[in-house]
């Protein structure tokens, strides 16, 4: 099924709460979904027959400050039917809520415990909602666009020297190496000649 026609049946369905996006001229098709719908549509395209999407493949946000917005997007697939499906969701950049897809689908939980520890976004209705990556008393969410590094968390350093100035005098010390093996070796002194003897 094209996502065209998923669309057609979700707009049947949920009306306004569901709305298209052109896609990108590279990329996937995708469509928003009002938050307060979004497990009510996703329980649909799970259990619909014809739609079957059994698996949450993936679920991330993007940062969008200019229009305090966080996008959580969620790609879905259908394994029986060979099909797949992008959904998006706006949330309010200054305090993001969206509810979990945890009772849809379990492979959402550690997706959504990322999305909360990187980007600050609430999943209610999740089990455990806790950072992932990051310690409990960590401050700020590093993914967003407007993040500023601490400089260390209790007394341990984050902060590390540019990779490509440790990559530079890695590839600078090689040559140097390889200049010192193909350079030849000093010529050896020529034997000495005997001085001529005089004879009588």
């Amino acid at each position: 099924m094209t996502t065209s026609e998923i669309h057609d049946l979700l707009k049947a369905r949920f009306g306004e709460d569901v709305s298209a996006a052109p896609p990108p001229p590279k990329g996937d098709a995708w469509l928003t979904v009002k938050a307060e719908r979004l497990v009510e549509v996703c329980r649909f395209l799970k259990e619909t027959a014809g739609l079957e999407f059994d698996f949450c493949e993936d679920l991330t946000a993007v940062d969008w400050p200019k229009r305090n917005v966080i996008e959580v997007v969620v790609h879905l697939l259908s394994y029986k039917l060979k099909h797949s499906l992008v959904l998006k969701v706006e949330a309010d950049r200054g305090s993001p809520v969206v509810p979990s897809l945890y009772p849809v689908w379990k492979t959402a939980d550690w997706f959504e415990r990322e999305v909360y520890d990187l980007f600050g976004v609430t999943f209610t209705g999740h089990p455990d909602l806790r950072r992932l990556l990051l310690p409990d008393d960590w401050v700020g969410f590093p993914l967003r666009k407007d993040y500023a590094e601490q400089g260390g968390w209790h007394g341990i350093d984050n902060v590390r020297e540019n990779p490509l100035v440790e990559l530079k005098r890695l590839d600078d010390s090689a040559r140097a190496e390889a200049a010192k093996s193909a350079s030849p070796a000093p010529a050896a002194a020529p034997p000495a000649t005997p001085a001529p003897t005089s004879q009588a």
